[in-house]
C-alpha cells in the first residue's frame, strides 16, 4: 500500500507564472522542502490515501500517459514525496522525532518568523515597530484600568491599525507585570493547551518566562496541557505579540505563553468548550490563577477574526467593507459586544451558529480569557478588514479589557 500524504500540509495553487500546479510546503517545518506538482499529476496525490497500493498508482499513469513503462515516473513520483517529509512513512516518522526531540531540548525557543513576518535587523525592527505606533517608542496612556487586551496575529503589516490600537493601551507602568499570551494554536490538539518552560528570542533579545506559572499550571492542567508542546516551535500568534512587548519593555519582558487549541468538541450541538474534562481543569487553573495574582498579570490575546473569500473555501471573492463583508462585519461586531460585555457563554453561541462560517482565528483565545476572567468588560478600539489576497479578506480588532 502506498503511504499517505499527510493530512497536515499546506497545499495552494502555484504562485510561480512559469510553474503552474499545486504547491505543497509543510507549516509544521518538519521539512523545508516546497514542491510544486505539475498540473497533470495533481490527481496522482489522490492515490496517495492509505486505501490504494502502488499497482492502483500504476495503472493510473498508464491511462494518463498511454505508455504501458512508468515505473521510473511512478518511483519518482513516490521518491519526490518522500525525501520531502509529505507522506506518512518511517522516514517521515523519523524527521518528526528528531525535530520534536531537538525542541524539547533547546535551551531557548527561536524566532522562526523573524525576516519574513518582521524584520530580522534589530534595528529596522524598531524603526518599523515605532512606525506602527506612531512613532511612539512607549504606547499611550488610558484612563481605564488595563487588564487584558486583544490584538491580531496576523502578520504586523497587514493589521497595523488594529496593533496600534491594542497596544496604544499599554503604558511603561506596565512593564514589570506577568503577559499572559493567549495564543491561537494553528497545528495543535484541539481541546488542549499547549505550554513551554522556554523563553522566547527575537531580534531584540530573550524574554524571561514566569516558571512558576507555567510549572503551576502545568500541575494542575495535567493532561489538559502539553509540556514542551512542539508547536511553540512554529507559532506565529505568540511570536508576534512577543515583538510588540519586548518594543515597549525591552528584550527580557516576563511572559506565560499558552497556546489555545481549537476546542472542536465544543462545536457540537448544546456543547461548550469547557464541557471537556481536560479543558474545564485547565481554564479553572488559570482563573484560580488570575484571582490570586490578580494586577500583577496582564493578559494578551493574539487573535485573528474571520477568512473569507475563495482562499477560506468560499465561493465569492471577498472584498473588505463592501458586497458579503458588510454583514460579516456586523456578525463580527455582534460577537464583539459579548466580548465587551465579558460573556462568555453567548459569544461561544454564536461562534457555535453554522459551526462558525465566519471561520474565527481566535475564538478559543478570546473564550479562555473570558471564562477565567469573569469580571472583566471590553471596549473596541478599532475594527478593521483586510484583503490578504484580491480574493480574500481577514478581519481583526484592537480591543481593550479593563475592570
Amino acid at each position: 500500500m502506498l503511504a499517505r500524504l499527510r493530512p497536515t500540509l499546506d497545499f495552494m495553487p502555484s504562485p510561480v507564472p512559469d510553474k503552474p500546479g499545486l504547491l505543497i510546503r509543510d507549516p509544521f517545518y518538519f521539512s523545508d522542502a516546497t514542491l510544486i506538482i505539475p498540473p497533470v499529476l495533481v490527481e496522482s496525490l489522490t492515490y496517495f490515501d492509505g486505501a490504494h497500493s502502488s499497482l492502483d498508482l500504476r495503472e493510473h499513469l498508464v491511462r494518463l500517459t498511454g505508455d504501458l513503462d512508468v515505473s521510473g515516473l511512478e518511483q519518482h513520483l513516490i521518491d519526490t514525496l518522500s525525501d520531502a517529509g509529505f507522506l506518512e512513512d518511517e522516514r517521515f516518522f523519523q524527521r518528526k522525532e528528531e525535530a520534536e526531540r531537538r525542541f524539547a531540548n533547546a535551551p531557548t525557543r527561536e524566532a522562526v518568523h523573524a525576516g519574513t513576518g518582521y524584520p530580522q535587523n534589530p534595528i529596522e525592527l524598531t524603526v518599523t515597530l515605532r512606525g506602527y505606533l506612531n512613532g511612539n517608542g512607549a504606547a499611550a496612556a488610558t484612563t481605564d484600568h488595563v487588564r487584558a487586551i486583544a490584538a491580531p496575529h496576523v502578520s504586523p503589516y497587514g493589521g497595523i491599525d488594529s496593533y496600534r490600537a491594542a497596544y496604544a493601551s499599554l503604558t511603561p507602568a506596565d512593564a514589570e507585570r506577568t503577559f499572559v499570551v493567549l495564543g491561537t494554536s494553528h497545528y495543535g490538539q484541539s481541546d488542549r493547551f499547549g505550554l513551554t518552560r522556554k523563553a522566547f528570542v527575537t531580534p531584540f533579545g530573550e524574554t524571561s518566562t514566569n516558571l512558576g506559572l507555567v510549572d503551576e499550571l502545568a500541575g494542575a492542567a495535567g493532561d489538559g496541557a502539553l509540556m514542551e508542546d512542539y508547536c511553540h516551535a512554529i507559532e506565529h500568534s505568540i511570536e508576534f505579540q512577543v515583538v510588540f512587548l519586548q518594543h515597549l519593555f525591552g528584550p527580557s519582558v516576563r511572559v506565560l505563553p499558552i497556546l489555545c487549541g481549537a476546542f472542536s468538541r465544543g462545536m457540537q450541538a448544546g456543547k461548550k468548550p469547557d464541557d471537556d474534562e481536560a479543558v474545564r481543569r485547565t481554564i479553572g487553573a488559570l482563573g484560580e490563577i488570575a484571582a490570586r495574582e490578580g494586577d500583577r498579570l496582564l493578559w494578551v490575546l493574539g487573535v485573528d477574526m474571520a477568512h473569507m473569500g475563495r482562499r477560506y473555501g468560499d465561493r465569492f471573492e471577498a472584498a473588505a467593507d463592501r458586497g458579503e463583508m458588510e454583514s460579516v462585519a456586523r456578525r463580527d461586531r455582534a460577537r464583539i459586544e459579548r466580548m465587551e460585555d465579558g460573556d462568555a457563554s453567548g459569544f461561544w453561541e454564536q461562534v457555535r451558529e453554522n459551526r462558525d462560517d465566519l471561520k474565527w482565528c481566535g475564538s478559543s483565545p478570546i473564550y479562555t480569557f473570558l471564562r477565567s476572567m469573569p469580571d472583566v468588560r471590553g471596549s473596541l478600539l478599532h475594527y478593521q478588514q483586510w484583503n490578504i489576497d484580491p480574493q480574500s479578506v481577514v478581519s481583526f480588532a484592537g480591543i481593550r479589557f479593563h475592570s
